[in-house]
């Protein structure tokens, strides 16, 4: 399995941090948000990950050289010209994934111990096209499920938006997108013409006559690293092990 970390966020919600930083290099107490996120995947037995870079990519390109890619194959998805979008991301790094069953991919800002390969065991047994990592949590934008954990839709209500794939909400439960998610490359398909669109909107877009699935990822902890105060947060709340390489443990 490979994987995909979305790490080419311009950090709006953490300025000033992110005014001479990428975001991916913020750190939560000694370690940088990509290095955490490249070290679970390791620790996972992931070998090979593609990053996709926007805001201040040479440093995050120095970084990993510095670090020796961490003994990984790690390659790197230039949108330093033009951000592309969650969607647009995955179409450009496609090339690298042809061959591949499933794929992973990690939003840069989240922090959580959930296990890779139970996600991407259950969504290969479910022959899922897309299976999203959920949990059951506050949000402002939620996804709407069926029973059997299919993807449904999607509500802002502070917007007063919502996103139907079927006639009406009856019978239909929110929850919480987990910023992680797998794919099955029979996704690569199913590009739609532009180069810059978002995931979220594309897949519910299939999700009326594709199976696109969600995991509850419960009870492994997570945490959005998206702003100063949840970064503060992450840095009470966790306990990082210096001497471990995979000092987060997958949530058996």
């Amino acid at each position: 399995m490979k994987a995909l970390i979305l790490a080419a966020g311009v950090g709006t919600r953490l300025k000033p941090l992110t005014d001479n930083t990428p975001k991916a290099l913020i750190r939560i107490g000694h370690y940088s948000l990509l290095e955490i996120v490249i070290r679970r995947m390791a620790g996972a037995g992931i070998k090979s990950m593609v990053i996709n870079v926007h805001h201040f990519p040479e440093q995050i390109i120095d970084f990993l050289r510095s670090n020796n890619n961490f003994g990984l194959d790690i390659s790197i998805s230039d949108e330093s010209g033009e951000r592309l979008d969650t969607g647009g991301a995955i179409k450009k790094a496609s090339p690298i994934f042809l061959g591949e069953e499933t794929v992973l991919v990690h939003n840069i800002d989240i922090l959580s111990n959930l296990n890779f390969h139970n996600l991407a065991s259950y969504h290969e047994g479910k022959n899922a096209l897309v299976t999203l990592a959920v949990k059951d949590r506050p949000t402002s934008r939620s996804l709407l499920v069926d029973g059997s954990g299919r993807l449904c839709g999607w509500e802002c209500p502070d917007k007063n938006l919502s996103i139907l794939t079927r006639d009406n909400r009856k019978g239909l439960k929110t929850t919480a997108f987990s910023g992680v998610y797998v794919f099955s490359t029979k996704l690569l398909d199913k590009f739609p013409e532009e180069t810059v669109f978002g995931f979220i909107p594309w897949i519910l877009d299939l999700a009326s006559s594709e199976k696109i699935l969600t995991w509850d990822q419960s009870p492994a902890f997570w945490y959005e690293a998206g702003r100063p105060d949840s970064i503060a947060l992450a840095a009470r709340s966790l306990s990082f092990d210096v001497d471990d390489p995979a000092f987060i443990r997958e949530n058996s």
